[in-house]
């Protein structure tokens, strides 16, 4: 069952640090617009859910995407981008804008299918906007994002060229005051 959002004002002072093998990525939450999807990251992240994923699929100019729990085993390769927490989230869709550094909630066809699978655009993605739940900005990090996009992709199952060729590894999610970062 999801969590739901208890207290936006705690909410808008926590930031989530994305520690990648590439360096650390800042997250600023929207509460304000998508107040249940900011609070089901944070218990996420606070559980370890995130902790040892992967970026399963990056596309240079488009977006970066991970949050799956499948990714933590090599062996489930051709199950990635499918996994999810046992439950899923109704969408918040909103007027935030998929510009570069917005993160949002990977879905299936379905608009209320996401669960933890998130992404992070790397461009202008404006065309996804009142589709996907955007739920939050990145503060810090744009260099470590661009690195992330520029590792070199294959062929995944879908016949997408999206598959990182070297492992791009969440090592872990915290969640800490914004304060830290002002």
């Amino acid at each position: 069952m999801p969590p739901t959002n208890s207290s936006s004002s705690k909410s808008s002072k926590e930031v989530a640090v994305i520690e990648t093998t590439h360096g650390d990525l800042v997250i600023a939450f929207w509460p304000e617009v998508a107040p249940n999807t900011v609070a089901n990251f944070k218990s996420l992240a606070r559980r370890g859910f995130f902790d040892g994923t992967c970026f399963h699929r990056i596309i240079n100019g488009f977006m970066i995407q991970g949050g799956d729990p499948l990714t933590k085993d090599p062996s489930q390769k051709h199950l990635w981008g499918t996994g999810d927490p046992g439950y899923t989230l109704k969408a918040e869709f909103n007027d935030r804008p998929h510009v570069r550094g917005v993160i949002s909630m990977a879905r299936g066809e379905d608009p209320d299918s996401a669960g933890s699978q998130f992404f992070i655009c790397l461009g202008d993605a404006r065309y996804l906007d009142g589709q996907y739940t955007a739920f939050g900005e990145l503060i810090r990090g744009d260099d470590v994002l661009e690195k992330i996009a520029q590792t070199p992709v294959e062929e995944g199952p879908d016949g997408e060229l999206s598959r990182p060729v070297e492992r791009v590894e969440i090592k872990r999610v915290r969640i800490v005051p914004a304060s830290v970062f002002e």
